[in-house]
C-alpha cells in the first residue's frame, strides 16, 4: 500500500511540475481579436465607439454587470475621454481611457482593471473600409503573467473574452446599420 501512495504521489508531483514549466514557457503576452463587417461607412460607426457614452450603449461587458457604476470623465469623447467602472458581479472595477484617434480608421485605449485582477492592456478599434461596408476589429493585448497564463490553461481566455467581443460588435453592427 506505501508503494502504491509513493507512486501515486510521485506521478502527482510530475504532472504538476510538468504543468508549471508548460505554463513557464508560454508566451508572456497576449491579444485577443473579433471582426465584423458592418454595413456602413466608417464615419457613421466611428463616433460609436469614440464617444464612450455611446460605446457604452453596446459594450457587452457592462451587460454582464447590469448594476455596475460608471462615472466618467471630464470628458467623454476624443482623446483623454475616460470612464470608470465598479460592478458588483462579473465586470469588476476599472477605467479606461481614450489614447489616441485617427478618425474615422482608428481608435486606441488604455484600459486598466483592478479587479478581479490587476491588469493594464491596449485596446484597439480599426475600421476598414470594403466598398459598402466596413470591417470592424477589436484587439485587446497586453502581458500575460504567469498566474493569468496558468488560470488561462484551465479556461481559455481567447473564447471567454473573444465570445463577449463578439457580442458587442454583433449589438454595434445593429446600432451603425440602423
Amino acid at each position: 500500500m506505501l508503494k502504491i501512495l509513493k507512486w501515486v504521489g510521485a506521478t502527482l508531483l510530475t504532472a504538476l511540475l510538468a504543468l508549471l514549466v508548460y505554463v513557464a514557457v508560454l508566451p508572456d503576452q497576449f491579444s485577443v481579436t473579433r471582426s465584423v463587417s458592418v454595413k456602413a461607412p466608417p464615419e457613421k460607426i466611428f463616433p460609436l465607439i469614440s464617444d464612450l457614452k455611446n460605446f457604452n450603449l453596446w459594450n457587452p461587458f457592462l451587460k454582464l454587470d447590469p448594476t455596475s457604476k460608471i462615472v466618467y470623465g471630464d470628458k467623454a469623447s476624443g482623446v483623454g475621454a475616460s470612464y470608470a467602472w465598479d460592478g458588483s458581479g462579473q465586470a469588476g472595477q476599472g477605467r479606461m481611457a481614450i489614447t489616441e484617434l485617427s478618425a474615422p480608421s482608428q481608435a486606441t485605449f488604455k484600459l486598466n482593471f483592478t479587479k478581479p485582477m490587476q491588469a493594464e492592456n491596449q485596446v484597439v478599434f480599426a475600421l476598414q473600409p470594403k466598398g459598402d461596408t466596413t470591417a470592424v476589429s477589436w484587439t485587446m493585448s497586453g502581458a500575460y503573467p504567469f498566474v493569468n497564463r496558468l488560470f488561462g490553461t484551465l479556461f481559455n481566455m481567447d473564447k471567454m473574452v473573444g465570445g463577449e467581443f463578439e457580442k458587442g460588435l454583433a449589438d454595434l453592427k445593429l446600432l451603425a446599420e440602423k
